[in-house]
Order: C-alpha cells, then structure tokens, then sequence
C-alpha cells in the first residue's frame, strides 16, 4: 500500500471512530433523559439502569455519575442496617467518588458521600467530607452547621459516658475536678470547632435556628469544661438559655411569616382586635 492509500485509509479510519464517537454521546443522552423521566417518577431500578448504559456509552458524562449516585443514596433508609441498604449507601459513595476523580471540588459528590457517612453513624468521615465540602463552597451553611452537629454528638456520646462511669446523668454538673480536666481534653477542641462552625453558619444564614439550638447545646457541654472555674460554667449557661430564646423567636417569626403568606398576607379581624 502506498502513502496516498494509507492516508486515506487512516483518514477512514478517524472518521469511523469520530462518528462512533458522537454517535455514543447521543446514545447516552438519551439514556440520561430516560433516566431522569424515571427518576422524577420514582422509579429508581429503571433510572439506574438508564444511568449506567448513560455511563457506559460516554464515561465522561458527569451529570449521569451524579443522578445515578443520588438514586442510589435515594434508596439508603437512615438507621436500617441490613446489608442491601448499607450496600446502597456504599454504591452511592463510589459513585460519588468517581465523579470526584475528575472533579475534586464536585459540592454535590462531597455534600453527598458527607451526608452518606452521616446517616450511616461514620462521623469522623462524615466531619472530613463535610470540611471538603466547605473548601470548595465556603458560603454553604449547611456544610458548617452540619461540622456542628457532628462535634456535638461526638462530644455530648463522650461526656455523657464519663459523667455515667461516676454516677451523673450527662445534665448534672460536675463534682470532681479529674473527670473535668479528662472532658476538656478529649471533648474541649469538638466543642470549640462546633461553636465556630455553628456561628459561621449563622453568618451565612439570618435567622438560622436549628444553628442558635445546637449552640444552646454546645455551650452547656462547654460548661464541662470549665474546671476549678464555676462562674464561666454558669456563663455558659446563660448564653445557652438566651441561644434557646433566641432559637424560640427565629421559629416564631418563620411561623408568623408562613402563615402570613399563606393567608395571602390578609389580617383577619376578630371581635377582641376590634375591642382594641
């Protein structure tokens, strides 16, 4: 064969595969489009299905990787831990994780593995993924409200097991200064970084109360780590309780709007408001 006829034959060649090529990324944009008509009927086993042949025709197809991760986590039941539902939670991680291969800053594969290993009670994962999440958005407020979260489970499981061991109820304040000073070294930097999360959520977020209610929380496990200082620990205290009445008007004031709003902000009249 000579150079003329190789060339044309390589050019045949390239072009096959060309067509091949965008022929396949047609094919899985219409699996995808199927399996996002399936996914919103909640028909997950037929939307994965289209998923993956999505995948499978045009690996690179992120969008796919991700609803395929998200029907996965869909079909993952919170606390059941058999082993096809924690098999669900895995297959949605890795899915997740083969997104961010190619996308390491990818919010919603960090966001969801960080909620995965949440549920499934893997709080160190789940605070690591978490804090990745925040690197790559650091104006999501639920990224740092759910650090605080995390810090207080973890803190309040520890303090509550040591206060038990001396015959306290994790409410009860301390009597001992040992198991104080044992509290503020294993639990005192959880609940500084929580405190910290928290309120950058709140900066994030007006009116942010399920974050004023968790603060409430972290400042009375705070007050366990206040050894040999009895009036910081009822320092502590006081800011809870005003993070509690806090919380308590940023609820109200939610209520008050919806219910405005779905009265169609109309004030309706009554016999005592006519009195006044």
């Amino acid at each position: 064969m000579n150079r003329s006829a190789r060339l044309v034959a390589a050019l045949a060649v390239s072009a096959a595969l060309l067509t091949t090529a965008g022929c396949n990324k047609l094919r899985a944009r219409d699996q995808l489009n199927k399996g996002v008509v399936a996914y919103k009927n909640l028909q997950f086993e037929s939307a994965m299905e289209h998923f993956k042949n999505a995948i499978q025709y045009d690996p690179d197809l992120k969008v796919a990787k991700l609803y395929l991760a998200t029907a996965y986590a869909q079909q993952f039941v919170p606390g059941a831990e058999d082993p096809d539902n924690l098999r669900n939670a895995q297959l949605a991680i890795n899915e997740y994780q083969d997104v961010l291969k190619g996308d390491p800053n990818n919010s919603n594969s960090l966001l969801g593995i960080a909620y995965l290993y949440m549920n499934m009670k893997k709080f160190d994962e789940a605070r690591d993924y978490y804090k990745k999440a925040i690197a790559a958005d650091p104006n999501n407020p639920e990224a740092y409200y759910s650090v605080g979260v995390i810090d207080w489970t973890a803190a309040y499981k520890d303090i509550g097991e040591r206060k038990a061991r001396v015959g306290l109820k994790v409410d009860e304040p301390l009597k001992g200064k040992p198991v104080c000073e044992e509290i503020k070294a294993a639990d005192g930097p959880k609940i500084e970084e929580g405190l910290k999360m928290l309120e950058q959520a709140m900066s994030r977020r007006e009116d942010y109360d399920d974050a004023m209610a968790y603060l409430n929380l972290l400042y009375r496990r705070k007050a366990d780590t206040e050894c040999g200082n009895p009036d910081a620990a009822i320092a502590d205290a006081k800011i809870a309780d005003d993070w509690v009445n806090k919380a308590m008007a940023a609820r109200k004031k939610k209520l008050d709007a919806a219910a405005k709003k779905n009265s169609g902000g109309i004030v309706i009249d009554t016999p005592d408001a006519k009195k006044k």
